[in-house]
């Protein structure tokens, strides 16, 4: 097939709405035989049947509903570029594709998106997870809007994009309520020996945390290792172990764990970045997130750093 014949498509989807090539044919404005000969050359180019007869029925093949389920998407958003080059708004809410880099704490997640979905104009939100470089390659063939990470892009990663500081924050203790008050009482001398979870060591926050300890002399018993800060806090929640977490979400993690703050640690920072292919951005939902978190969630200072890289 050496490409798609679109008024073939718009007679086929026409005739699934309608229900009958008879109906079809009064709402195009054609003969009966012209909708149907127009239907089997997009069969012919697309070497599939599209309809079955049963009785005097036509029925969607198993491939028709495929191609049916395509063509509403195509005419869909047709009529929808129609509406906007008038003026007027197509009624669905617009899509933001957010990728999310695994080691950025899901509170901090929905911290950083509710205002681009709770807004003015608020967006659908499409979210993935997953390795940050990967989602730079996605980024980089517009799969998706934004990257949100708590690194900007390394050097070594060939995608043309800017890294959008949004804030830092400082790290907060937290542990289940009895160990929480023996340890509050010394911290952070206090967490020495002490069981702690921490983050796995590829994550910037692990990595800060052990220089803090080093500088402060702590010597704390690692009890686990965690990729996920979800499952983390879930284990700190039900275990006997401290765990660290962003200060900038504490009140979240209070609301959402049965746990106590055991102390801060201002000096052990976290960042975190918005990626897009954009200098200034232009997504009204991206740029509801960046507003939002850096004069709400992280308080003014948030900047933005080039970090231009080739897409091989």
């Amino acid at each position: 097939m050496d490409g798609l014949n679109y008024h073939h498509l718009l007679y086929f989807w026409t005739v699934v709405r309608e229900g009958r090539v008879s109906k079809a044919a009064e709402k195009l404005r054609l003969s009966q035989p012209t909708i149907s000969a127009q239907i089997r050359i997009l069969e012919d180019a697309l070497g599939e049947r599209l309809f079955q007869r049963q009785g005097r029925t036509l029925v969607l093949t198993e491939v028709g509903r495929v191609v049916d389920r395509y063509a509403t998407e195509i005419f869909t958003a047709g009529g929808e570029l129609l509406e906007t080059l008038k003026g007027r708004p197509s009624g669905r809410a617009p899509r933001l594709a957010v990728g999310v880099a695994n080691a950025v704490p899901k509170l901090v997640v929905y911290r950083l998106l509710r205002p681009a979905i709770e807004g003015a104009a608020p967006a659908q939100i499409v979210c993935s997870e997953g390795d940050p470089e990967q989602l730079l390659a996605q980024l980089a063939t517009h799969a998706l809007d934004v990257v949100i990470s708590d690194t900007p892009a390394p050097p070594h990663v060939r995608v043309k994009v800017f890294n959008h500081l949004l804030g830092e924050s400082g790290t907060t203790f937290f542990a289940g309520r009895r160990l929480a008050q023996r340890l509050r009482r010394r911290f952070p001398r206090s967490l020495s020996g002490a069981p702690v979870l921490l983050p796995t060591i590829n994550n910037s926050l692990r990595r800060a945390l052990e220089q803090w300890f080093a500088s402060e002399g702590l010597h704390p018993v690692v009890a686990g290792e965690f990729e996920d800060p979800a499952l983390l806090k879930t284990f700190g929640e039900r275990g006997r172990a401290v765990f660290p977490a962003p200060t900038a979400i504490e009140g979240e993690v209070l609301r959402s764990h049965r746990v106590a703050v055991v102390g801060r640690a201002p000096a052990v920072r976290e960042r975190y970045y918005a990626i897009s292919v954009e200098r200034r951005l232009k997504h009204a939902g991206v740029a509801a997130i960046t507003s939002a978190a850096r004069t709400e969630m992280f308080g003014e200072g948030g900047t933005s750093t080039r970090a231009s890289r080739r897409f091989a």
